[in-house]
């Protein structure tokens, strides 16, 4: 349970009273950080579906939203906006990465975390409180397996930031135990619909690193920020697809 309160620790501005004495602690957590987005969703698809009952939908999923952005210190949305402006902002390797350094937001990371509220706020918005149940959870556990998964991937720019500290305490055995711990997650709330989940988060998860690795070498704790808010979106607007759409067994489990 030590490993799981540290993953809640890092993930979320909860205080649960895990201390990290040795780096095996970081590795040990890793497993745990879908289970963590896991319980995050299903939390967020509760605030979903209770206010959905008084409130207009949209109204409702913006709340969703919100709350999680509180609960998680918007510590994704910070790395999705420090990457949009180092990428396209820096023409060089060394500007992207002095870009990176820079806690102040430019015009990039202004529009990407904008674009991220909109697409998950208009995602919501499509659902029913039952879809959310199934999709929320799975999103949220999904993209944070994706982004642990970029650790066993690609390096890491620099020996320092939150983002060396995990690569150099990362296992393959603690990158496998995310993989499947989201898959796992995932198959729970969305039957076979995890499928096509796991293949957009991962895709998208993967988009980012390759850009991580041709601007900068590597990623970052910021990258890794980007990859989880971008598997996350994409998961959502799976599951919007699915309502628009009218696809069946969605959720399997109704």
């Amino acid at each position: 349970m030590t490993a799981l309160r540290i993953a809640a620790s890092f993930l979320t501005r909860l205080r649960v009273g895990a201390t990290v004495e040795v780096p095996a602690d970081l590795a040990r957590s890793l497993p745990w950080f879908p289970v963590v987005g896991g319980l995050l969703g299903l939390g967020l698809a509760g605030v979903f579906a209770g206010a959905r009952v008084v409130l207009p939908s949209f109204v409702a999923a913006s709340l969703a939203v919100g709350v999680g952005v509180i609960i998680t210190g918007a510590l994704h949305e910070d790395g999705l906006a420090d990457t949009a402006d180092a990428l396209g902002g820096g023409w060089t390797r060394e500007e992207a990465l002095r870009i990176l350094k820079d806690p102040a937001h430019g015009t990039y990371g202004v529009l990407a975390i904008a674009l991220s509220v909109l697409l998950r706020v208009g995602a919501v918005t499509s659902l029913d409180g039952w879809m959310a149940l199934a999709t929320l959870p799975a999103a949220h556990a999904l993209s944070r397996a994706a982004s642990v998964g970029l650790l066993g991937w690609t390096p890491s720019v620099s020996d320092e930031g939150l983002g060396a500290t995990y690569a150099a305490a990362a296992t393959r055995r603690g990158v496998v135990g995310a993989v499947v711990a989201g898959l796992l997650v995932g198959l729970a709330s969305l039957g076979a619909w995890v499928l096509p989940a796991v293949l957009l988060a991962g895709l998208a998860a993967g988009v980012v690193g390759w850009l991580g690795r041709r601007k900068l070498g590597g990623v970052t704790g910021d990258l890794l920020g980007a990859a989880q808010q971008a598997g996350e979106v994409m998961v959502l607007l799976l599951g919007a697809a699915a309502a628009a759409k009218g696809w069946p067994w969605m959720p399997w489990w109704q």
